[in-house]
């Protein structure tokens, strides 16, 4: 597979790429000792136009495709995954708003979204209710011209700190998975409260906390799409986002290799740089193979999501999946070859190797991906 980039496409890059290492790199690991939301990083890609990547001209965004997203996804991540985690976090919240919520709603929460005046956030994943979606407890209710809503969601990726989430609920206990419905729910509603903020491994930059809903009073407006059809919204956005995710794994691998090979070549031990024994070149080797071989897997699935010729579940999953592992298998060599001082803080590889666990389970842990997979190859 070739990937063409457009000029636009290019210039985007080359200028993601320059934000990662002058501006986010050298903050990142304050951002993950502190586990401080990063404002600073936020308004800075608020102004390269990053918030309305995927969101149409419209409505204030750019406009750009899913390859695009990747690209910015992958770039960021070579520099702060906690910073770049906000944005596609804020990708997975709007996804679901763009694939079925009504020109009202479009035209009321995209506009300042696109601007980064709002942060958007997805509320699925439950205590009891992870992957296995349709155990989900959380309940909505209709009463007049409103939707009640009683419920917990956790882990929740910019919670607290975003202003538009889409919560999904069951409308329908009796339905399983066809009793679940999608709403927007603004931060400020009454009966809406945020948890605790987790104290993670990694990931630090970008926030998890739970969101709790009592008696909470949401306009029956904000129902996105039909009544019941939250589980397909949910898998629809999941099928797209999962290659950005993807790409934030590819991103991190980048870096960890480049880390590496940086490291290969100063280090000296018994009289000669690293790189010149052949372990350490071995090392490098399969770490570059594994690199190139996920880039393809996850710009093919990308192209396949923008191009929507044909179902792209299986592909997606498959890039998540293939992308997620290699970090892993990455990460570790790059820690393996910079010895004792990969386990210090004050190098980066020590917080790329916390950073990458997190990948293996985010969006669809690594078995849930290979369920995915296996469905459709049945399927077919």
């Amino acid at each position: 597979m070739v990937l063409n980039l457009t000029e636009d496409q290019k210039i985007l890059k080359s200028t993601v790429k320059k934000l990662a290492e002058e501006k986010l790199a050298p903050k990142a690991a304050e951002i993950d000792q502190e586990a401080a939301f990063p404002w600073e990083n936020v308004k800075l890609m608020a102004d390269l136009g990053l918030f309305g990547l995927t969101i149409p001209q419209k409505y204030g965004g750019s406009e750009m495709d899913n390859v695009t997203a990747c690209i910015v996804a992958e770039e960021l991540c070579r520099g702060c995954f906690g910073t770049a985690a906000v944005l596609v976090t804020h990708f997975l919240g709007l996804t679901p708003i763009l694939l079925a919520a009504s020109e009202d709603q479009k035209k009321k929460y995209l506009p300042p979204c696109a601007k980064g005046e709002k942060l958007a956030a997805f509320g699925l994943t439950e205590p009891e209710a992870g992957s296995d979606v349709a155990s989900m407890i959380t309940t909505a209710t209709l009463d007049g011209d409103a939707y009640i809503l009683n419920g917990m969601k956790h882990f929740i990726s910019n919670a607290g700190e975003a202003e538009t989430y889409v919560v999904f609920a069951k409308t329908d206990k009796a339905k399983g998975y066809h009793g679940i419905s999608a709403f927007i729910v603004e931060k400020d509603t009454a009966g809406f409260e945020f948890g605790k903020k987790d104290d993670k491994m990694g990931m630090r930059g970008c926030p998890n906390r739970e969101l709790i809903f009592t008696d909470c009073r949401i306009p029956k407006a904000n129902l996105v799409g039909n009544l019941g059809s939250g589980f397909r919204i949910a898998m629809m956005t999941l099928d797209e986002t999962r290659t950005v995710v993807a790409a934030e794994a590819l991103g991190i691998a980048q870096a960890c290799l480049d880390s590496a090979l940086e490291y290969a070549q100063k280090r000296v031990q018994f009289g000669q740089p690293l790189i010149k024994f052949q372990v350490i070149q071995f090392y490098l080797a399969d770490m570059a193979t594994d690199v190139e071989a996920a880039r393809l897997l996850v710009y093919h699935a990308a192209q396949m999501v923008d191009e929507k010729t044909s179902r792209y579940t299986k592909e997606s999953a498959m890039a998540k999946l293939f992308a997620s592992e290699i970090l892993d298998r990455v990460v570790d060599k790059a820690l393996q070859i910079h010895g004792g001082y990969g386990y210090m803080k004050e190098f980066p590889i020590e917080r790329h190797y916390r950073d990458a666990r997190l990948l293996r389970i985010v969006e669809g842990t690594s078995e849930v991906q290979k369920m995915v997979i296996s469905n459709e190859l049945m399927k077919s």
